[in-house]
């Protein structure tokens, strides 16, 4: 049983697993059965998702046989294993979860927002109800990218281009298709294709496209890369249009994307949403509680700040800003318990907007 519950987890990246095979090799099956396994959902590999979501489930394992947290070893959850599984982005993860194949993932807040209400992009699907918060994370950036010399300046410049939207089932190619339309850019004006963050920025490189979008923390590893080797410029989001979309969705607001994330690109003007992570509502509150203290132990924050530079802006005080579905319960009791709530979770969780 044991074994073939790995099978289907070897897809996860993640040293954890490979330390836990060793050591269920050397474990009873008692404890081996004691096990409890979790995965989170994140993106694809060149963004944002994917490296938080490696080190936030390396810091809330506990597998047996590690150190104690006092003793410089794992401060996760014992007995508890989780794992960073690459996905297309927020609409896949959101799906995942509701669908029962995910147990949580990371998700654009107007993704969750949409799902868990049957709107926008679910609307044709049904709402995804069995959604829960564990914590607002960071602010996700969009980033329109193009080569310096192909003469494109603004977003209406798109018209006639070769432009990736995002990933299929990622959260971009909803933002991307909301900003194309404020600009008055409409499917027919523009080839589009829908490329991973490492894949568009293969072909901008290639001449094959002539922009992509992504949205993600700054800065986006994929970027960065292309950034050392092909003179880019990032396509500002701001004027009248950004205004529109801002009154139009509650859950943008504006943003820089600093001079320096990228070489040799300046400060550039966008628009932001918060990353989420997500849960089943149907995860034990018990488990989740654990989840969340170990997520907020001051060794997380350490390894997150020293692993990507979104890591630095995850921080306990904005850790319910803009949460966009009902909190676990689990995870309220532990913002309870540490100040960030004013009343403990009740009870029994109403269900429900």
């Amino acid at each position: 049983m044991i074994g073939v519950k790995f099978a289907g987890w070897m897809d996860t990246a993640g040293a954890v697993l490979v330390t836990t095979l060793l050591l269920l090799a050397t474990l009873g099956s008692a404890s081996a059965q004691d096990l409890r396994f979790f995965r989170i959902g994140t993106g694809a590999p060149g963004g944002t998702y994917h490296p938080i979501g490696g080190v936030i489930s390396n810091a809330i394992s506990n597998p047996p046989g590690s150190r104690p947290c006092d003793k410089g070893g794992s401060c996760g959850v014992p007995g508890f294993i989780a794992s960073a599984k690459s996905t297309q982005g927020s609409i896949d993860n959101v799906r995942a979860i509701g669908a029962g194949t995910l147990e949580s993932g990371f998700s654009q807040a107007d993704i969750a927002y949409w799902a868990y209400r049957g709107l926008g992009p679910f609307a044709s699907t049904g709402e995804i109800t069995n959604l829960r918060a564990i914590a607002n994370l960071f602010p996700e950036s969009v980033h329109v990218v193009a080569r310096r010399d192909s003469g494109i300046a603004r977003i209406s410049d798109l018209r006639g281009k070769r432009v990736s939207l995002g990933e299929d089932g990622s959260g971009t190619v909803v933002e991307a298709r909301a900003i194309l339309d404020v600009y008055g850019l409409t499917k027919g004006d523009f080839s589009a294709t829908n490329l991973k963050p490492v894949s568009a920025s293969i072909q901008l490189r290639e001449g094959k496209i002539d922009a992509f979008f992504i949205v993600a923390g700054a800065p986006i590893g994929a970027i960065q890369e292309l950034s050392r080797s092909l003179e880019i410029t990032l396509i500002p989001i701001e004027g009248a249009e950004a205004e529109t979309l801002l009154k139009r969705f509650p859950f943008f607001e504006s943003g820089i994307i600093p001079e320096g994330a990228y070489q040799g690109v300046p400060e550039s003007p966008t628009i932001r949403v918060g990353a989420q992570w997500l849960v089943a509502a149907d995860t034990d509150a018990d488990l989740v509680y654990g989840i969340t203290r170990a997520f907020w132990h001051e060794e997380t924050g350490k390894l997150l700040a020293g692993a990507h530079r979104m890591g630095k802006d995850i921080g306990l005080a904005s850790s319910l800003d803009g949460i966009a579905v009902p909190l676990h319960p689990g995870a309220a009791r532990y913002y309870f318990e540490v100040g960030r709530l004013n009343a403990p979770p009740p009870s029994r969780e109403k269900i429900g907007p």
